[in-house]
């Protein structure tokens, strides 16, 4: 089972009054220390991670960005060949 599955949901004035030993434990663990999970009524809407697994995500959260701008463009049509969109710059491309 991985450490991001199981998460107890604490509630906002838990996650508050934990902080300090969440950031200890932060410090100690690096990227692999779990994250604090948050939210009213123990329904989770936030999560606090360790700043090292954040440096390390946002990569893939770009990328993940990258590909919701590209499916969105593909699905309302705003697409043209590359050959259209090397003429159109001025491009020749090497064939």
């Amino acid at each position: 089972m991985s450490k991001y599955e199981a998460q107890i949901v604490r509630t906002s004035r838990e996650a508050r009054e934990e902080l300090g030993d969440v950031v200890r434990r932060f410090r100690e663990r690096g990227a692999g220390a779990a994250p604090l999970i948050f939210g009213a009524h123990r329904r989770p809407e936030a999560a606090i991670i360790p700043f090292d697994l954040y440096r390390e995500i946002v990569p893939l959260l770009e990328d993940l960005e990258i590909a919701r701008i590209a499916r969105a463009r593909l699905a309302s049509g705003e697409t043209e060949s590359l050959d259209e969109l090397a003429t159109k710059l001025g491009v020749a491309l090497p064939r």
